[in-house]
């Protein structure tokens, strides 16, 4: 379905008063105007109030005359889009694609300087990009800055992770907007690689809510060929204004005429489920670019991969400590090498036992001796395995078995050394059919300087995306860039982490138990998270009596995370012996889906709870799952999202009367009733707790 008006408006220059686009609701009102001083300048309000006060628009160039002010308006262009689009794998099947656009078209008289800025306003939110017109006399340019504003009404309550270049692992800070403060982090996040160069910077997407309850998101859309956009905060004016990560020599962005930015977008509402269950983002990256999409499949995975985390095993097999060449045919083994033949047959065995699609192996491959923070160009060639692995009997076995084997790339941070291995690599993966790839980035970047969040490494992910379609891959990157719904234009990039991710809290001082009450917000907005979930085990103590780190949640609420973390690519992460214990709680993981029919945003609050409904794709079952942060909570749950007359089984997997995410984490109870569409479910969530419930219609 697709309804399409265009109207344009050609004139010779003139002053351009305020110009009015309303959402279709018309609850969502951007203005925008043209300074004494040709500065392009907008303002958003939301129901009569207002949003973003006046702030100014531009963008500086290296080297040449600024596109920040002497502009006139040669003419605007208004168009109104209403249309429907089917993701490959989603949240949903179907999603409506609505908003009002105007172009206007700005010219620096005394130079003949083009400039457009495009807006379109959504139900949910205004999206803004510059546009740079083809110009003969301008070909190639330098971005040195953009001077984007975003100038709030208040001293907002504020989520926020600091403006690191090159990472994003951090626990979410929640404070006011004026206690914005980089030098006040917590030092035992165990985050590597820091590259902070402002205790008033932080990265978008910024989750806020005003004191009179409106929710506001900050973030962009759709970031290809130009660096990722942080956001300088003004504590005493509650300004926001944008800023771009930069290259090694500092610029920010090489661009040629024509071209385009990053969507800009300012999601808002008063009410926190239209924030959460978004599709603006996506909807505002190009249509699939892939022809044919059969290949492109949800999976539920397990991997050796937890146990090198809790100290089980190690990804090396001579012993980092060793220090020898990782090329060398003479290592010697430490006896702790967990990528191991008879290992991976093992995983191989669980997952055929209990219906997994996948089997991801990290530590396969020769390198992990000397890997890590040397800023080395060549460890790892991406083709060679250790002399325990034997690819191709794993390869026969997996597929003996009926599961499909996914390959790790580790780079650690040499992207020209990856990329000059890629296309090896792929053809490894094809010639024993992994179907997806697991990449990684940890460490500094070569080529050296760089960021990972930088126009070189933005290039360089969606790259990747792009070659391994050539190849009928599926990608899955990990300290990548977060996402921005390029998965739309190439779904076959299909999950990342970009995220603080589960594992820290084996080795950390972990994620609060807020955390996944706020990733939602924030992350989740630009695509799925590869989280993974299921860790059974909650206390590290069982691996060694000597640790005291643990996961900030129950056991209840990590079935619940299958729900609320929406990725088409699960991992059960626990080790197989640690879900025999628990094959009660295990048949969750089992059941729940990867790709939805439907989701259904039931009760949200940034930093508190969420409560999210989904139907499979390919059934008429529904999976529930409900969190909350630290604080212990009841709510009743209303079914009315089920089919009339039928009725369903809900297994209700839930907290234990005496649950508590630190004091007793594993406690938890299971139980069966019988639903309707007029059923209501009372819910006792737990301090750090969750719930998670299964609806099947009787046959």
């Amino acid at each position: 379905m697709k309804k399409l008006s265009f109207l344009l408006l050609a004139c010779s220059f003139f002053t351009l008063s305020a110009q009015q686009i309303q959402s279709p609701s018309k609850e969502i009102q951007v203005e925008f105007s043209l300074s004494p001083e040709g500065e392009p300048i907008y303002q958003v309000n939301y129901k009569g109030k207002e949003v973003i006060k006046a702030s100014k628009l531009g963008v500086s160039l290296k080297e040449d005359t600024s596109l920040t002010n002497g502009f006139s308006l040669v003419n605007k262009e208004e168009t109104s889009v209403d249309e429907t689009w089917d993701p490959v794998l989603g949240e949903q099947s179907t999603i409506r694609n609505r908003y009002n656009q105007v172009s206007f078209h700005l010219l620096q008289k005394e130079i003949n300087r083009k400039l457009d800025i495009v807006f379109k306003v959504y139900d949910e939110g205004v999206a803004f990009r510059y546009e740079f017109p083809k110009e003969e006399a301008v070909r190639y340019f330098i971005v040195s800055d953009e001077n984007t504003e975003f100038n709030l009404t208040g001293d907002h309550k504020t989520f926020w992770i600091p403006g690191d270049y090159d990472s994003q692992e951090y626990v979410y800070s929640e404070t006011k907007l004026s206690e914005i403060d980089n030098s006040k982090l917590d030092s035992n996040n165990g985050i590597a690689l820091k590259s902070i160069e402002s205790n008033y910077r932080v990265q978008s997407p910024l989750m806020m809510k005003s004191a009179d309850g409106l929710y506001i998101n900050i973030f962009e859309a759709a970031v290809v060929n130009y660096p990722v956009m942080h956001l300088n905060v003004n504590i005493e004016n509650f300004q926001l204004s944008s800023h771009l990560v930069p290259n090694a020599i500092g610029d920010k962005a090489y661009l040629r005429t024509p071209s385009v930015t990053p969507w800009r977008t300012i999601m808002v509402s008063d009410d926190a489920r239209d924030i959460v269950s978004s599709k603006m983002i996506l909807n505002l990256n190009e249509p699939n670019k892939i022809d044919d999409t059969s290949w492109i499949k949800p999976m539920k995975y397990i991997g050796i991969w937890w146990e090198m985390h809790v100290g089980k095993s190690t990804w090396d097999f001579a012993g980092s400590q060793n220090a020898q060449n990782a090329a060398s045919k003479d290592l010697i083994p430490s006896g702790k090498h967990g990528a191991t033949t008879e290992n991976t047959k093992s995983y191989i065995d669980f997952a055929a036992k209990h219906g997994f699609d996948g089997v991801l192996v990290e530590g396969w491959n020769v390198g992990w001796e000397d890997w890590f923070g040397n800023w080395k160009e060549d460890v790892f060639d991406f083709t060679t395995p250790y002399p325990d692995f034997d690819i191709k009997e794993i390869s026969e076995y997996a597929k003996s078995k009926g599961v499909k084997m996914i390959m790790h790339h580790e780079t650690s941070g040499s992207v020209a050394n990856y990329e000059r291995h890629l296309d090896r690599a792929f053809d490894l993966m094809k010639k024993y059919d992994y179907p997806a790839v697991k990449s990684g980035y940890v460490g500094k970047i070569i080529p050296r300087g760089e960021y990972h969040d930088g126009q070189t490494m933005v290039n360089h992910f969606n790259f990747v995306a792009e070659r391994a379609a050539d190849y009928k891959i599926m990608v899955n990157s990990h300290e990548s860039v977060r996402p921005t719904g390029y998965s739309r234009t190439y779904p076959n990039y299909i999950a990342a982490e970009a995220a603080r991710g589960n594992e820290f809290n084996a080795w950390s001082s972990g994620n609060d138990p807020k955390h996944e009450t706020i990733l939602p917000f924030t992350r989740l907005l630009g695509g799925a998270m590869d989280y993974t979930p299921g860790i059974f085990e909650i206390k590290m103590d069982i691996y060694d009596p000597s640790k005291t780190e643990q996961v900030h949640t129950t056991l209840a609420k990590q079935l619940a995370l299958y729900v609320t973390m929406y990725s088409p690519l699960q991992m059960a992460a626990d080790l197989p012996e640690n879900y025999e214990r628990y094959l009660d709680a295990f048949q969750f993981i089992k059941d729940v889906p990867a790709d939805w029919q439907e989701s259904i945003y039931l009760e949200a609050e940034p930093g508190d709870y969420l409560t999210i409904a989904r139907k499979d794709k390919n059934s008429e079952s529904w999976f529930l799952g409900a969190i909350t942060d630290e604080n212990s909570r009841k709510t009743e749950i209303k079914l009315d999202f089920l089919s009339p007359g039928k009725k369903y089984k809900a297994i209700i997997y839930q907290d234990g009367k005496d649950a508590d995410w630190k004091a007793n984490p594993k406690s938890y109870s299971i139980k069966e009733q019988t639903v309707t569409s007029k059923s209501k479910l009372k819910i006792s969530l737990a301090a750090g707790g969750g719930t998670a419930i299964s609806i099947v219609p009787f046959n």
